[in-house]
C-alpha cells in the first residue's frame, strides 16, 4: 500500500471545501489548513470565518490565518517544520511565494476551475459561461511564479448546460475537482503523471469581476447578453437604467422579435427589449431601484409602460 502523504491545504471559498473533504476522506494527512483571515460581513459587520475554516473546524484540523505569507518568518518556519510532501491550493486568494514553491518535494498543486490555458484568473467559471462556452472543466497544475501558467498535470472536461449559471455549475466543478486532486496526488506518488507545458498562445483571461461587468450593453447580440446574465450570477448580476433609475434584470429569455437596441416593446403582459444585430430578449422578472422584485406583467402595470421606451437611460 502506498503510504499517505503529509499535506498543507490552502483554500478559502466554498469551492475548495469538497477537495478538503475528499483529501481527509481518502486518508491523506492534512497537517495544516491555511485560509484567509475572518472578514466583516453583513449589516453588523461581524467577523465571519471562510467556508474552508468552518469546515476545517468541523474536521478538527489545525488552522492558521496569516495576513501575509510572502515575508512572514513565523509562517515560513511553521510550514518548514511540517515538511509537507505537497501543498494543495484551491482558491486561497494569495500569490504563492517562491519559498513555498520550493518547499515540498511534490510541489504546490493547484486545482483550477477551467481547462487551462483557457480562462486564467480569478473568475474562470463565470467567464466561461459569459463567453458562451459549451464545455469547461477542471485542471490540476503545478504552480509556478506566473498567474495560472504552471505545467498541467490532469484535466477533466464537463459540459455546460444551456440553463447552467455560475451558481449551478460551480458545485459540479468542485466535486469533480476534488476527485481529480486525489487522482493527481496518487499519480504523483506513483510517478505516473507527466506534466505538460501550457500552450501560452491560446491563453484567455478570466479577470476578477467588477460591478460594471453586470451593466447590460444592449448593442450586444441577445445570445451574448443572456450568456453574461447566466455567468454573472449571483454577482454582479445584470442591470441597466430605466427612467433614470437602476433596473435589475433577474430573469430573461431569448425572443424572436426584431427590435432596435435598447427599445422596449409591450405586448399585453409580456415585455421585450431590443438587442444588437436585430435580436431581442424577453424580460421575465425585474427589480427597479428601491422597489421589490416583480414579474414583467406587474412591472408593466405598475409603471404604465409603453412600447418605444428605452433602456440604458
Amino acid at each position: 500500500m502506498i503510504p499517505s502523504l503529509n499535506l498543507v491545504f490552502c483554500g478559502t471559498p466554498r469551492f475548495a471545501v469538497p477537495t478538503l473533504d475528499k483529501l481527509v476522506e481518502d486518508g491523506f494527512r492534512v497537517r495544516l489548513v491555511v485560509t484567509q483571515p475572518d472578514r466583516p460581513k453583513g449589516r453588523g459587520l461581524e467577523l465571519v470565518a471562510s467556508p474552508v475554516k468552518q469546515r476545517a473546524v468541523q474536521l478538527g484540523l489545525p488552522i492558521v490565518q496569516p495576513d501575509k505569507i510572502k515575508n512572514n518568518d513565523e509562517f515560513r518556519a511553521e510550514l518548514s517544520n511540517l515538511k509537507p510532501d505537497a501543498i494543495i491550493v484551491v482558491g486561497y486568494g494569495r500569490i504563492i511565494p517562491q519559498w513555498m514553491l520550493n518547499l515540498p518535494p511534490l510541489g504546490n498543486i493547484n486545482l483550477h476551475a477551467s481547462l487551462l490555458p483557457k480562462y486564467r484568473g480569478a473568475a474562470p467559471i463565470q467567464w466561461a459561461i459569459a463567453r458562451g462556452e459549451t464545455v469547461t472543466g477542471v485542471t490540476t497544475m503545478k504552480i509556478d511564479a506566473g498567474l495560472d501558467t504552471g505545467d498541467i498535470l490532469l484535466q477533466k472536461e464537463i459540459p455546460i448546460d444551456t440553463e447552467d449559471t455560475a451558481e449551478t455549475l460551480a458545485p459540479e466543478l468542485a466535486a469533480v475537482g476534488a476527485e481529480l486532486t486525489v487522482a493527481t496526488l496518487r499519480e504523483l506518488q506513483a510517478g505516473s503523471v507527466h506534466p505538460r507545458m501550457q500552450d501560452h498562445a491560446n491563453a484567455t483571461p478570466a479577470p476578477i469581476l467588477k460591478k460594471e461587468d453586470g451593466f447590460i450593453d444592449f448593442s450586444r447580440p441577445a445570445a451574448e447578453i443572456l450568456n453574461r446574465m447566466r455567468g454573472f450570477q449571483p454577482w454582479p448580476g445584470a442591470y441597466t437604467k430605466f427612467r433614470g433609475k437602476t433596473l435589475q434584470i433577474w430573469r430573461a429569455a431569448a425572443a424572436d422579435r426584431r427590435l432596435p437596441a435598447c427599445e422596449l416593446e409591450v405586448e399585453g403582459e409580456r415585455l421585450f427589449a431590443g438587442c444588437g444585430q436585430d435580436s431581442s430578449i424577453e424580460l421575465l422578472e425585474v427589480q427597479l431601484e428601491g422597489k421589490k422584485r416583480t414579474s414583467a406583467a406587474e412591472f408593466i402595470r405598475g409603471y404604465r409602460l409603453q412600447s418605444g421606451e428605452k433602456l440604458g437611460l
